[in-house]
């Protein structure tokens, strides 16, 4: 249908640790209050993938994050990209010159604006444990090799360099959801 537009929303730090409990069963019936359709959740982490009327996707955010937290009863940050941006960044594939190994992980960061920081990249930690390696629009795609420290801090240097209004996914995630999406 042309008035419908494929989403992803990527909600941020629910079912952690016991914390933040939002049931997948749940999230979808709030979604579809909201009028989506074609709901689908992706593992127990706060991925959706939905249909709904075409709109601005800062305002999704803002709309989806109000009514979840009404649902919920605490803040759920959300961000929001169309199917195309999300299919468009697993075509690309920002890692395809990374040796993976067992102790290397890839990731995605998604942040609410485009960064106004500018970093040299790849931007490597002082400890070669984190790598940031590109930045494309409003995703970070960083690298992290678990080998090197028992304590990543690599999500801590995206907070510091980007703010804390960001999300992030491991790039199996973000495949998952791209193939939810043909």
């Amino acid at each position: 249908m042309k008035n419908e537009q494929t989403y992803v929303a990527l909600l941020r730090g629910i079912n952690v640790g016991g914390h933040h409990k939002v049931p997948m069963a749940a999230l979808r019936t709030a979604m579809e209050q909201m009028g989506f359709k074609k709901i689908i959740t992706l593992l127990n982490s706060g991925n959706v993938i939905f249909t709904g009327t075409p709109k601005n996707e800062s305002r999704l955010e803002e709309e989806i994050a109000l009514h979840l937290e009404k649902v919920f009863g605490f803040s759920i940050p959300v961000r929001v990209r169309n199917a195309g941006e999300i299919l468009a960044l697993t075509t690309v594939n920002p890692f395809e010159n990374i040796e993976v190994t067992r102790d290397i992980r890839l990731y995605i960061s998604f942040l609410k604006e485009i960064p106004e920081k500018k970093l040299t990249l790849p931007w490597v930690s002082e400890d070669n444990s984190f790598r940031i390696v590109d930045i494309r629009g409003k995703e970070v795609c960083s690298v992290l090799d678990v080998s090197v420290t028992k304590t990543p801090r690599g999500m801590e240097m995206l907070e510091q360099f980007f703010g804390g209004d960001i999300t992030t996914r491991n790039w199996n995630t973000l495949n998952r959801i791209a193939g939810k999406l043909y």
